[in-house]
């Protein structure tokens, strides 16, 4: 993927949200380094694009559709180095019930490429979305 030598972090990110709520996750992958740390801070850490691949497929298929909506974002650097930090709702359907989770997310940009991405949110309303699948 290339990038547009105007794009800003800011934009960046928030297509690589949207890719990600469209459940897009190849061309997601494809914005990431291939030593990417991607941390579900309750859950735990994967790494590069199979990493991300591994840890959401499975995510997605659980659920009937997203939305991820940004709240609110700050972004500070170039495409050559930059940090981006977001509050969002991610909502998500499963089995006809929606779940919002509120998510604080930290992203570092390195050369055009998101480099680590750590999502902080409250483990419990994800584990009720899981109980939910699984019933």
């Amino acid at each position: 993927m290339t990038t547009n030598a105007l794009e800003s972090p800011d934009s960046f990110v928030r297509s690589f949200t949207a890719l990600l709520a469209a459940k897009n996750i190849d061309a997601a992958s494809a914005m990431i380094s291939s030593d990417c740390e991607y941390d579900n801070v309750p859950i735990g850490k994967a790494f590069g694009p199979q990493g991300l691949r591994d840890t959401l497929t499975g995510f997605f298929a659980m659920c009937e559709s997203l939305d991820w909506e940004i709240i609110r974002q700050s972004a500070t650097g170039d495409m050559s180095s930059a940090v981006v930090l977001n509050e969002r709702i991610d909502r998500f359907v499963i089995k006809g019930t929606t779940y919002e989770l509120p998510v604080a997310g930290v992203y570092e940009i390195r050369d055009s490429r998101i480099t680590l991405w750590r999502d902080y949110f409250d483990q419990a309303v994800l584990l009720q979305a899981f109980t939910a699948a699984s019933s």
